[in-house]
C-alpha cells in the first residue's frame, strides 16, 4: 500500500486583504492563495480530501501519519518559497513576477514557423533584436523540432544550427537558453555563451546531460514528457494526469539533485502538449498552483500549441495569438514565473497589464474594515 499527499491551492484572491490577512503569497510572486485542498492518494486513487486555510493548515496536517506529515510540511513551506533571481551571463532575471522567454527556432521543420529562420542569420538577428526590444528576459534557441513525428537530428547538425545563433544573441547582450536534450549540444551551447539549459526530456534522454549541467552550474528547465526514447510523446496514458505529472517531475528533480545540480537552479515545466490530450493540458493549467509545492520556479510553454487550434476551428499555428495570450494569462494567474512564447511583444504587453491589475488589487480594498 502506497500513500502520497498533495497540497493544492485553489482559492486564489487578489490580495491578502480580501481574507483579512488569511492568505499566502504563492511562491514569492504576485498571486495569493487562501484555500487549499490536502489530498491523500492510496495506490493511485484519491481516498481523502481535506479543505484548509492558512490558519487551519497545521490542524489538518497534524492528522496525518508522520511520514506524510513531513512531506506535507515541506510542500506547505514550498508554496510560500520566494525564488532567487536567475544569474545568466551577466544578466539577472528576477522571478518575483512573470518573465517572458522568446522562442528562436533554427530548424527546418518547426511546427510554428516552418523553418522561417533556418540558415538566415540576418533574419535571426532581426527577430532576436525585436524580442529583446519588446521585453524578452531570455531568448530560447533550439535546433531540433520535438513536435510529434519529427525526425531526430544528429548532434553535430544541431550544434551547427544553434551555436551561431547563440553567439549572435549573446553579442547583443541577451540572456540565452538552449533548447536541447543532447549533452554534446549543451556543452557547445554553453561554451558559445548560453547560460541556461532547457531540456524537454528532463535530463533523461542523454545519460551525460545531468553531469554537464551540474559541472556548468547553470540553471536548467526540467520538462515532463512521457516518452523515454526518441519520441517524447509516447506513453501518455494517465489515470490522473495532474498527480502523475507532479510525481514524475518530483522524481526528475530528485535525480537532478542527486547528480549535483543545485536546487536553486532548477525550473520545472509540466510539458503541455507532450503526450497529453487537450483535456490533460487544461487539467494541468487549472492545477498549476499545485506544482509550486515542489519548490521550484515554473515555466509554461503554451504558445501556439495545437490545443488552441483544437478549441478554435483548427486555426493554423500562426493564427493562434488570441489563444496563446489566454493561456499565458491563465499561467500567470497560476503563479508561473516564466512564459515561453513566440509572440513576445504581445505577451509582454499582456503581462504588463496583468501586473498592473495585480498591483492595483493590493490597494483596492478601501471598502473593507481595517
Amino acid at each position: 500500500m502506497t500513500d502520497s499527499i498533495y497540497i493544492r491551492p485553489f482559492g486564489l484572491v487578489p490580495g491578502p486583504q480580501a481574507e483579512h490577512g488569511n492568505a499566502i503569497r504563492l511562491a514569492g510572486g504576485m498571486v495569493y492563495a487562501a484555500r487549499f485542498a490536502v489530498v491523500l492518494r492510496r495506490d493511485g486513487k484519491v481516498v481523502e480530501r481535506w479543505l484548509a486555510s492558512p490558519d487551519t493548515m497545521a490542524e489538518v496536517l497534524g492528522q496525518l501519519p508522520d511520514d506524510l506529515a513531513a512531506d506535507a510540511e515541506t510542500q506547505w513551506a514550498n508554496l510560500t518559497l520566494a525564488h532567487p533571481p536567475l544569474e545568466m551571463g551577466g544578466r539577472t532575471v528576477r522571478l518575483d513576477q512573470p518573465q517572458v522567454m522568446g522562442i528562436l527556432n533554427v530548424t527546418p521543420d518547426s511546427f510554428s514557423d516552418g523553418g522561417e529562420f533556418m540558415d538566415k542569420p540576418d533574419v535571426q538577428r532581426e527577430v532576436a533584436s525585436a524580442m529583446l526590444e519588446a521585453g524578452a528576459a531570455i531568448i530560447d534557441i533550439g535546433g531540433e523540432s520535438t513536435r510529434p513525428g519529427a525526425k531526430p537530428v544528429w548532434e553535430g547538425d544541431e550544434i551547427v544550427r544553434v551555436v551561431p545563433a547563440i553567439e549572435m544573441c549573446t553579442a547583443m547582450g541577451a540572456a540565452v537558453s538552449v533548447d536541447t536534450r543532447k549533452a554534446a549540444v549543451m556543452e557547445a551551447a554553453l561554451d558559445a555563451g548560453a547560460s541556461l539549459v532547457n531540456d524537454v526530456s528532463g535530463l533523461t534522454h542523454d545519460p551525460r546531460s545531468a553531469e554537464v549541467v551540474a559541472r556548468a552550474g547553470c540553471p536548467v528547465v526540467l520538462m515532463h514528457a512521457p516518452g523515454t526514447g526518441q519520441d517524447l510523446h509516447e506513453g501518455g496514458d494517465y489515470e490522473n494526469v495532474v498527480f502523475e505529472v507532479f510525481d514524475e517531475l518530483r522524481a526528475r528533480r530528485d535525480a537532478a539533485l542527486e547528480a549535483g545540480i543545485d536546487a536553486s537552479r532548477i525550473l520545472l515545466d509540466v510539458g503541455l502538449g507532450f503526450g497529453k490530450t487537450v483535456t490533460h493540458n487544461l487539467a494541468l493549467l487549472n492545477a498549476l498552483p499545485l506544482f509550486h509545492a515542489l519548490g521550484h520556479p515554473l515555466l509554461v510553454g503554451a504558445s501556439r500549441k495545437r490545443m488552441i487550434g483544437a478549441m478554435s476551428k483548427e486555426e493554423d499555428a500562426d493564427k493562434r495569438l488570441g489563444g496563446s495570450l489566454a493561456l499565458a494569462l491563465k499561467a500567470m494567474d497560476g503563479g508561473a514565473q516564466m512564459l515561453r512564447v513566440h509572440d513576445v511583444a504581445d505577451t509582454v504587453q499582456a503581462r504588463n497589464v496583468w501586473r498592473g491589475m495585480r498591483d492595483a488589487a493590493l490597494v483596492d480594498f478601501g471598502d473593507l474594515p481595517g
